[in-house]
């Protein structure tokens, strides 16, 4: 179990962190609505999702790590991640990116999603980036609470979107303007 108080480090994700990070995922897509994947993922599958974030550029992903585990191989200790991607694959929404953060279940609600958030957001700000989406799977109250924490405002809900677990799903989305 993470201490209340742990110290957290953000780093770049690595090829090391991709079992851990595919768990975690794992967990929001056979346990909620919070991502519209049906059917979880061996680690070989997502490595190309991890290779497609580089250390620097508008496509990242951030680690989240308890700084107790910070020299283990492979990392262990890891509490959540977030990721900054291709809003739409069309030139013209280069400088558009849709964001996501996933906590490990034992760290959801211990503010990982603040401190990853801020990490990125500081990170995107060097970037040629000008908006950022969040799609947020309803209904979901935390998430909703994270993203206008950052300055996020709704734009629209896509009624019942999605069908997982047997029922429909809306999504409302949000945007930030960032400069």
């Amino acid at each position: 179990m993470l201490p209340e108080h742990a110290e957290v480090q953000v780093r770049t994700g690595t090829e090391a962190d991709l079992e851990t990070l595919t768990d975690i995922y794992n967990h929001y897509v056979s346990e909620t609505a919070i991502t519209f994947d049906t059917t979880v993922f061996a680690p070989e599958q997502r490595r190309s999702w991890l290779h497609s974030h580089p250390e620097d550029g508008p496509h990242r992903l951030l680690v989240a790590q308890d700084v107790r585990f910070v020299d283990t191989n492979p990392p262990v200790g890891v509490l959540g991640y977030a990721t900054s991607s291709p809003f739409r694959p069309k030139p013209a929404y280069s400088t558009s990116v849709e964001v996501s953060v996933y906590c490990a279940p034992e760290a959801a609600g211990r503010g990982i999603g603040t401190l990853l958030y801020e990490a990125l957001f500081k990170a995107l700000g060097a970037e040629d980036v000008h908006r950022a989406y969040a799609g947020i799977a309803l209904p979901n109250e935390a998430s909703i609470r994270l993203h206008s924490r950052f300055g996020f405002r709704h734009v629209g809900t896509y009624q019942e979107v999605g069908r997982k677990f047997g029922r429909y799903w809306d999504v409302a989305w949000f945007e930030k303007r960032l400069e």
